[in-house]
């Protein structure tokens, strides 16, 4: 019996897995953390203020101090039973790393102790050269360095029975560069942080630092582990190469919001309770659109530790996942014909006197610091439209940007009727002349943080892939699989670029004898009026927009080579470089790497085509030619005429036509990598395959492979169907 048999039958014996209930979510909530309130028990004074002082204001934390830190931190460990401790990093490879150490040592003498040193927590040297580095490190220069990131609290991972003490890092090179995707990210939060609080002081001298926070939003899919085994497309690229839409798919919305199953809602239980332990603050759970989709998101944190914890906790889903006999899919576009998976970035920024800067109030036509945070981003995206599309660019991205459940390619950005009509009304009335004496325009609060908050003052449009959403931007282009660093490390740094840009305007007006402002309010009605082409609030899927935004000149990059281009320009070299972000050669690496990735990801998808196509498809397509062959053969001899198996002749040519298009096609398509592979230049190599393979073979063979779907009896199909992998579970 093949695995897709197995499985099915296998499914009714699934046994349940045992979840603990906590009485309160509060009770275990950061109880695997070392959190301030940890801290505060297992440091003297002088180790908390320092690491207190280095997690609210960057002061950098001696040696001396880090010792203590260091024994605080182990004793804390080993009462919970912790043997081990990592570096826990995020290089460029897309998922999380770590190597484990041991407390255990031996001193000079012989005598076994359990150690953990300031100089162990601080630092470690990982192999570099078997990570990404895109030409910055060769092979035989494996020296790299991690280093504590104290902005992030250190954690216990349980995995089975096992505990092991993590401390989250960076990750660089021996000459310095980052090769990871947190270290650039923590600059421009601090890029970020130095510009606004600049623009701030304009309206309260109090504020003194800016956070940028993050509420992501992480769709998924869960399919039976046994269905998932017997898939080597799914096992191999975490989607679905071949499988025709079953007759059901999501047609009937009924999934969205629905009855969560009960094997789904255990498994959902245990991810969350492992997520409080870690401190992840999980607030939300329900059915997504599609058939077997789901979503989680938590409450928003500060941006750097949002992004730890989002790495983090799909690293829990995927093992707790199989603790239930399932499998998590994060892939972007793991089934076709139905919704893919996003993960949308809520993002918006909070000063250290506690206000939202993109909290509009009941009036914001009178909250002069909301409308210059909020144009300002505006801003910020029309002019670097083509570095945002580049931070979400990937492989698996590309089947879902434009699809019914996903913004464009083109990048726009959606405010609301009210607050369109807030910004048009502003742009006609404050002009070059305006008079400093007009009561209606200077009737504005400057002083007093943002009033009550209106979150109903605009609809939401889930088209828009940059929506304003009552107090914060939906950047809903990121893709599910992604890490969020990305596209937050490009948003902080083209918001403080844009901010720095501001403030020089702002104040050379002032400089020439302008009211503040007044001038404030000028500069404000230029970034409108710049900025208007980017706004859009119509349905970015239909045709009529595309048109449109062509007219616009707004682009419209569909594929990730193309789209990576934005990451090498002179504009984005100077915006990371004047932002201490990245270095040219840091941008230069990057786009070598993920022009790697898409190399290699196109190319193990068109293996996997061909390997499931000449070993699973084609034999069982054969097998049933034969057998309708047999079939009217022996009819014919039979006597009957031909008219009484003219149906079988018909399959049978069906067949016949789709196993000899399969096989031509797949062997055409393995030429046209093998050209490929022959290609040198990186950029050259990305493009050739995906024009010269991905977009000239991947559909053709899909569609002969999912037509023969249909024609073969089911008992011969060894791959699992769309139907038993979104409905069985």
């Amino acid at each position: 019996m093949s695995l897709r048999f197995n499985a099915i039958n296998n499914l009714s014996a699934t046994q349940d897995v045992s979840v603990d209930n906590a009485s309160r979510i509060t009770a275990i909530f950061g109880e695997n953390v070392f959190n301030v309130k940890t801290a505060r028990e297992f440091l003297s004074d002088e180790a908390y203020k320092s690491l207190i002082g280095s997690i609210k204001a960057g002061q950098k934390i001696d040696r001396a101090m880090a010792n203590q830190i260091a024994s605080g931190i182990r004793s804390w460990a080993e009462a919970k039973g912790v043997t081990h401790f990592t570096h826990w990093f995020q290089p460029l490879t897309g998922t999380t790393a770590e190597k484990h150490d041991s407390f255990f040592t031996i001193k000079s003498d012989g005598t076994p102790i359990e150690q953990f040193e300031g100089d162990a927590l601080i630092q470690q040297e990982p192999d570099a050269s078997s990570f990404p580095s895109g030409g910055l490190r060769a092979t035989f220069e494996a020296r790299g360095y991690t280093a504590w990131d104290p902005s992030s609290p250190a954690f216990i991972m349980e995995i089975g029975h096992g505990k092991t003490l993590c401390i989250p890092t960076i990750f660089v090179s021996y000459t310095g560069e980052s090769l990871d995707y947190k270290a650039p990210l923590l600059k421009a939060l601090e890029a970020l942080n130095k510009a606004a609080v600049d623009v701030c002081n304009y309206f309260d001298r109090n504020v003194t630092r800016v956070t940028a926070t993050l509420g992501w939003e992480q769709e998924y899919f869960v399919i039976d582990e046994g269905l998932y085994n017997a898939r080597p497309d799914l096992v191999m690229c975490g989607r679905t190469v071949y499988g025709h839409s079953s007759a059901k798919g999501q047609q009937l919305e009924d999934h969205y919001f629905g009855s969560i199953p009960e094997r789904i809602y255990a498994f959902m239980r245990d991810f969350e309770n492992e997520g409080y332990k870690l401190g992840i603050p999980l607030r939300t759970r329900h059915n997504e659109v599609a058939p077997a989709q789901f979503e989680c998101a938590p409450i928003f944190e500060e941006v750097s530790v949002g992004v730890d914890h989002n790495s983090l906790l799909m690293d829990v889903m995927d093992r707790v996942a199989r603790r239930h006999k399932l499998r998590v899919l994060l892939h972007e576009k793991p089934f076709a014909g139905i919704n893919g998976s996003g993960k949308h970035n809520n993002w918006s920024m909070a000063t250290d006197t506690g206000v939202n800067l993109l909290a509009p109030g009941k009036t914001p036509k009178t909250n002069l610091m909301f409308l210059t945070f909020f144009v300002n981003t505006i801003k910020a995206v029309h002019d670097y439209a083509d570095i945002l599309r580049a931070s979400i660019a990937s492989a698996p991205n590309d089947h879902r940007l434009g699809a019914n459940e996903a913004p464009p390619a083109i990048i726009s950005v959606f405010v609301g009727e009210y607050l369109t009509k807030v910004l048009r009304d502003f742009k006609e009335r404050v002009t070059a002349k305006m008079d400093e004496t007009d009561e209606s325009m200077l009737k504005i609060d400057i002083h007093k943080s943002i009033p009550e908050l209106l979150l109903d003052n605009t609809d939401r449009n889930r088209t828009s892939p940059f929506a304003f959403t009552g107090n914060k931007f939906e950047f809903r282009a990121v893709g599910s699989s992604a890490n969020c660093a990305n596209a937050m490390t490009v948003l902080n740094t083209i918001m403080a670029a844009t901010l720095r840009k501001f403030k020089s305007e702002v104040d050379g007006l002032v400089e020439k004898g302008e009211k503040k402002e007044i001038a404030i309010m000028h500069v404000i009605r230029e970034y409108i009026v710049a900025a208007e082409k980017i706004q859009f609030e119509g349905n970015n899927y239909s045709e009529e927009w595309e048109k449109e935004a062509e007219k616009r000149g707004l682009a419209n990059v569909k594929t990730t080579p193309l789209a990576l281009d934005a990451m090498v320009t002179d504009k984005a070299k100077k915006l990371f470089e004047n932002n201490n972000v990245y270095t040219h050669q840091e941008l230069e690496a990057r786009h070598e790497i993920e022009l790697e990735k898409y190399i290699k990801k196109v190319q193990i998808e068109s293996r996997i085509m061909g390997e499931l196509a000449t070993s699973h498809i084609l034999p069982a397509a054969i097998r049933y030619q034969n057998l309708l062959a047999n079939n009217i053969k022996g009819l014919k001899e039979s006597g009957l005429n031909e008219s009484a198996f003219a149906n079988q002749k018909q399959i049978l040519e069906k067949i016949s036509e789709h196993i000899s298009s399969t096989s031509d096609l797949v062997e055409k398509m393995i030429e046209a990598r093998k050209v490929c592979n022959n290609i040198t230049d990186t950029r050259k190599k990305a493009l050739a395959y995906q024009s010269q393979v991905k977009d000239a073979f991947f559909d053709q063979v899909r569609y002969h492979v999912d037509k023969l779907e249909l024609l073969v009896d089911d008992r011969e199909w060894y791959l699992p169907k769309y139907r038993e992998l979104l409905f069985l579970r």
